[in-house]
């Protein structure tokens, strides 16, 4: 069974990583430097402070950056535990693909995926009451995961299971930071 999902995986991938467009390139490798969303992070920031009093929103900062501090840390050990080769680094299927970055730590799971899904997913369970349109911030880490297929360093479980440990996590701290009580 694990041999069958690894293979899907990989056929997926392939085939994903395949669709890319040589015009395309710049567009993608833009998207997956994490600095080009900067003024995202400073959005998410501005709003905060919109939405809470002053210690109300250092403490909902503060949740934020926690949880992504815990994925962070949790992305890094699962990756060490795991020791997926990228795909780029994986002799069997490297020259069948388009590669644009070529970093040399291990692929499952997701770095990008899973902090870009923790933050958004903590973003808005913060603003959702406070502004309707706050699921439109899922478009960054969308896009943010997907690049990865496209500059061949991610599988697609790679992602999945990052966004998923993303979103979790930034539950779990959200739901934590009710219990706990928060700042007034």
């Amino acid at each position: 069974m694990l041999d069958q999902l690894l293979q899907w995986d990989k056929d997926t991938f392939i085939y994903l990583n395949s669709l890319g467009i040589e015009n395309h390139d710049v567009f993608w490798s833009t998207i997956t430097n994490f600095s080009t969303w900067i003024p995202l992070f400073i959005l998410f920031v501005v709003l905060v402070f919109r939405a809470y009093p002053k210690k109300e929103a250092f403490w909902a900062l503060g949740t934020i950056l926690l949880t992504l501090v815990v994925v962070a840390v949790l992305t890094g050990i699962t990756k060490e535990l795991v020791a997926r080769l990228r795909p780029s680094n994986t002799e069997e299927i490297n020259t069948l693909i388009r590669i644009l970055k070529s970093p040399t730590g291990y692929s499952f799971f997701s770095g990008h995926a899973s902090s870009s899904f923790s933050i958004t997913t903590s973003v808005f369970l913060f603003l959702r009451d406070k502004w309707k349109w706050t699921w439109l911030f899922y478009i960054w880490p969308l896009l943010f995961a997907l690049s990865r297929i496209y500059v061949g360093v991610h599988y697609p479980l790679d992602l999945i299971v990052g966004a998923l440990v993303g979103i979790l996590f930034a539950i779990l701290f959200y739901r934590l930071y009710h219990k706990v009580g928060r700042a007034k």
